[in-house]
């Protein structure tokens, strides 16, 4: 079971951990070209922040050029990490297959994902013939010029998808694959007029059927959602897919999803410059003297740290290898330390630059600002409900040998860590006093620590810095194609009136709004588990938020429960991927750590009642 469960990691947060591969030689221009796309962004940003800041005289062009940009980097990010085997996947099923099964499951599971792309190839041409006749408003150039990214993008993706299927599969699996599809495709086809007369039976055969068994297959989520979507128009309905393709570029479009990359970058930055790492050593000069205090020194750097690089994976694996020697020696076990480390780092999701906070506002229409503003102070509600917990398991703590930092070491880390401790206030300052966009934000902070990193922490080699550019578009690629066919999944499930009946339901629950709140902390939990967090927001977030304002719920108190029953989710075992890459980096079994876990989700589950139960948690000091 360990070694099954040992799998679970996403490909993304792999990368993440131990490195990105080199891409193959195809790929390496295109990975050049995205290099320096996102290069361009950031200077477009910087410039449009400068123009609109300093010179006071706004250059209109800025954003819809970096727009531009941001489409083509995203589609190109998206063949790259196909071709590094970095695109978001469910990998907990995949071990329970007897060997005899796995290759012929691992070559069906690289063939849906070519299908996917085959089926949308044409309709993205004809998309893009059809918004040749648009002209942008800024530029005054055809919108086609954007939006032709979407076709390379897939036929980069199809070309890299067909290479791994040939080379990884052997002929026999491929040929049993190409034979299931054809059969399953065929009685599809030839049930279409059944399934035009079923109505919301579609929505469990299609968009949960079909992309429940493609997760389980291991299937890249977003092309799970992609041949749901495709299966759903092509058999149930008479709409075309070229629409599915207009969707999946306004999931991909929006500017606020221009700050993605950024943020991505900088947690890389983070990384690379040790500016986490100091932070660790501070908090601990500060605290770790007192009983449960290198618990504290965990949960108060995930917080700190979350602050500046917005990504899970970033956070623990910065904090984990500076404090859990130390926390050995005191006596901590290795499975407390893992159930702490993950539990803490979905406290801190919340906490601004939260990616997850960022899509959520895009997608649901909530104010950035505020988001960020609640997420902070919920963030904290979570930390102390933690920190009462880890006080009490820490009772009998080994303390021997443990000294009071002097004043000295305290005065030392706090000027080597003062410069990184404060980019958290400068990001969330700006942002949530409306001074400037997440957008805007995330350029400054970028250039903030880049030059911060190069003065005082040693600097970056030219090397890392492309791996960094390169690794950032893969990145950003994966999340934004998630994005993108989960935003065209949720607009089918709205198209067939589910919606509306889901409203009307949910309003007549007994208990009222409490009892909406329950169902959706359920709801995001389990969709925690298998989905992640990203596409969880962009599936349910069209259904859930309008029902929710049509109870008298604030949006930004419901947010701040939906992100944090999913972050619950997402490290609750035996499915939720986020527990699995804590026991990854800290070097645990996750059959181990699986016991010690639940107290701490236990603690956070709490917490969330809590937040729940008293809007003014989230939505008073707005």
């Amino acid at each position: 079971m360990a070694s099954a469960n040992e799998e679970a990691l996403t490909i993304e947060t792999q990368a993440e951990v131990v490195g990105a591969r080199p891409g193959s030689a195809l790929m390496r221009p295109v990975e050049a070209v995205a290099a320096v796309l996102l290069v361009v962004i950031v200077g477009l940003l910087l410039t449009g922040v400068v123009a609109r800041y300093v010179l006071h005289t706004p250059i209109i062009w800025v954003d819809e050029a970096a727009s531009i940009s941001f489409l083509w980097l995203a589609m190109m990010g998206a063949a790259i990490a196909i071709d590094r085997n970095e695109h978001l996947r469910l990998t907990v099923f995949i071990g329970m297959f007897p060997d005899r099964l796995r290759g012929f499951v691992d070559a069906l599971a690289l063939l849906i994902v070519v299908v996917v792309l085959g089926a949308l190839i044409l309709p993205a041409i004809e998309y893009v013939r059809e918004e040749s006749f648009i002209t942008s408003a800024a530029l005054n150039i055809s919108v086609s010029y954007r939006v032709s990214a979407i076709v390379l993008g897939i036929v980069l993706m199809l070309i890299v998808a067909i290479g791994h299927l040939l080379r990884e599969s052997r002929p026999v699996d491929i040929a049993m694959a190409v034979v299931t599809l054809a059969v399953i495709g065929g009685l599809f086809w030839l049930a279409k007029p059944v399934f035009l007369g079923l109505g919301h039976g579609n929505i469990l055969i299609f968009l949960v059927g079909v992309a429940a068994l493609c997760l389980v297959m291991g299937v890249p989520i977003a092309f799970c959602f992609g041949l749901g979507t495709i299966a759903f128009l092509t058999f149930s309905t008479h709409v075309p897919m070229i629409v599915m393709i207009g969707r999946m570029d306004e999931g991909m479009s929006s500017l606020i999803l221009l700050s993605v990359p950024i943020f991505v970058l900088l947690g890389c930055i983070l990384d690379a410059t040790g500016m986490g790492k100091a932070i660790v050593e501070f908090m601990g000069s500060l605290l770790g003297h007192v009983k449960a205090g290198m618990s504290y020194v965990l949960l108060g750097s995930l917080f700190l740290v979350s602050g500046i690089s917005g990504s899970k994976v970033s956070d623990m694996a910065t904090v984990a290898p500076a404090l859990f020697p130390e926390m050995k020696r005191r006596g901590h076990k290795p499975k407390e330390m893992i159930a702490l480390l993950a539990t803490g780092a979905a406290m801190a999701d919340t906490v601004p630059p939260s990616i997850v906070l960022i899509v959520l506002g895009s997608v649901a229409g909530v104010s950035i600002a505020a988001l960020f503003t609640s997420g902070f102070i919920i963030a904290l509600v979570l930390l102390l409900a933690l920190a009462v917990l880890a006080r009490w398991k820490a009772r009998h703590e080994n303390m021997d040998g443990v000294q009071r930092a002097s004043f000295k070491v305290i005065r030392t880390t706090l000027l080597i860590a003062a410069p990184a401790l404060l980019l958290p206030f400068i990001i969330r300052g700006a942002v949530g006093g409306g001074i400037a966009t997440a957008t805007e934000v995330s350029t400054i902070a970028v250039l903030y620590a880049f030059v911060i990193g190069i003065v005082l922490y040693g600097g970056i080699k030219p090397a890392k810095i492309y791996a960094m550019l390169v690794e950032t578009a893969a990145m950003s690629g994966a999340i934004l194609l998630i994005l993108g066919t989960a935003s065209a999944m949720a607009w089918a499930l709205t198209q067939t009136g589910f919606a509306f009946q889901l409203a009307t339901a949910m309003k007549e629950l007994p208990g009222g709004w409490f009892s909406f709140m329950l169902v959706t902390i359920a709801v995001f939990m389990v969709l925690g588990c298998v989905l992640e967090g990203l596409p969880a927001i962009v599936l349910m977030a069209p259904l859930m938020f309008p029902i929710a304002k049509q109870l008298g719920i604030h949006d930004v108190h419901y947010a701040m429960v939906v992100v944090t029953a999913m972050n619950i989710g997402l490290m609750a075992p035996p499915i939720g991927i986020g527990f699995y890459i804590a026991c990854k980096i800290g070097d645990v079994s996750p059959d181990e750590a699986m016991g010690a876990i639940w107290p701490y989700l236990g603690a956070l589950l709490i917490g969330l009642l809590l937040i729940a139960a008293v809007p003014a948690l989230s939505i008073s000091y707005l």
